[in-house]
C-alpha cells in the first residue's frame, strides 16, 4: 500500500495533483486507516499513471474520465478523435508563430509585399521613421479600401522617388516632423511651395488619385484626419496649401477659386 505522497512519486505527479484529480472525480479517494492516512493500492497507481498520460498528451480533464471507463473500440475512436483535434490546435498554433515571425518583418505583417517595399526604399533614402510609419498606416487605411489595387499603384509611386523634389520634400517632412518646429516654422512654407509646383504639374498632366472611378471621399478624409491627429502642424500645412489654391493633404484637389490668398 502506498500513501498519497509514495503514489504521487510514483506517478511522476504532485501531491497536490493527486488531490486535484480527486476533486473532480477522476481519482477516487480511498478512506482512511485507523491511523488517520489514506492508503493507495496498486489499481489507484495504473489510474493515475494513465490520467497523467492522457494530460500530458493535451486530454482535457472532463475526457479523460469517459476514456479510462471505455472499451477498446471506443477508447479507439475517442483518441483518434482526440488527435485529430491536437494536429488542428497545432496547425493554429503553427499559423500563429508564422504570424509572429512576421513581427520580425515589420511592415509586411500588415502591408501587400510591393507597399513595404516602397516604405524600405523611404528608409533607404533617408526618409525618418517617424515619416515612414506615417505612410504606413496611411497604406493600410488605403489597402482596406482598395485591396486588389494597390499593387497597380506601387509602380508609379516608387517611379516618384526618382524624382528629386520628391526625395526632398520628405527630407523636409523628416526634419520638420522630428524637431520641435513650430507652426511658424519657415520650412512647412518650403514644403508648401514644393508641394504646389508639383500638384500644378500632375494636375496639366491629368494625373489621378486612387479609386475606382467613382467619388470616394471616405478613405481620403480619414487620412487626412489622420495626419492632423498625429501631428498639429498638419494643420498649418494644410492652411498654406488652401493659400495655394488646395484643399486636402492626401488628395489635394485645386479649389474653385484658386489660391485663396494669405490668412488676415
Amino acid at each position: 500500500m502506498l500513501t498519497i505522497g509514495q503514489l504521487a512519486a510514483y506517478a511522476c505527479v504532485t501531491v497536490r495533483t493527486v488531490r486535484h484529480y480527486h476533486q473532480v472525480g477522476l481519482l477516487p479517494e480511498p478512506e482512511r486507516d485507523a491511523s488517520g492516512y489514506r492508503q493507495y493500492g496498486a489499481t489507484a497507481a495504473v489510474s493515475l499513471i494513465k490520467i497523467r498520460i492522457l494530460a500530458s498528451a493535451g486530454v482535457p480533464l472532463a475526457q479523460i474520465g469517459p476514456l479510462l471507463e471505455a472499451d477498446a473500440p471506443a477508447f479507439a475512436a475517442a483518441v483518434e478523435d482526440i488527435d485529430r483535434r491536437l494536429r488542428d490546435e497545432i496547425e493554429r498554433l503553427e499559423t500563429s508563430r508564422r504570424h509572429i515571425g512576421q513581427l520580425t518583418a515589420g511592415d509586411s505583417l500588415v502591408l501587400p509585399p510591393e507597399v513595404a517595399g516602397y516604405l524600405d526604399r523611404l528608409r533607404q533614402l533617408g526618409v525618418s521613421e517617424r515619416i515612414v510609419q506615417g505612410e504606413r498606416d496611411g497604406w493600410i487605411l488605403i489597402t482596406a479600401r482598395w485591396p486588389d489595387r494597390v499593387h497597380e499603384w506601387m509602380p508609379s509611386k516608387l517611379a516618384e522617388l526618382e524624382d528629386p523634389r520628391v526625395v526632398r520634400l520628405y527630407r523636409l517632412l523628416s526634419e520638420l516632423f522630428e524637431s520641435n518646429a513650430d507652426v511658424d516654422d519657415p520650412r512647412l512654407t518650403e514644403v508648401a511651395d514644393l508641394l504646389a509646383v508639383m500638384l500644378e504639374q500632375a494636375d496639366a498632366a491629368g494625373e489621378t488619385y486612387p479609386g475606382d472611378g467613382k467619388r470616394d471621399d471616405l478613405p481620403f478624409d480619414l487620412l487626412d484626419a489622420f495626419a492632423v491627429e498625429s501631428d498639429p502642424r498638419m494643420q498649418r500645412l494644410m492652411d498654406l496649401m488652401r493659400e495655394r489654391g488646395w484643399a486636402g493633404w492626401i488628395r489635394l484637389e485645386r479649389l474653385p477659386d484658386g489660391p485663396a490668398g494669405p490668412e488676415r
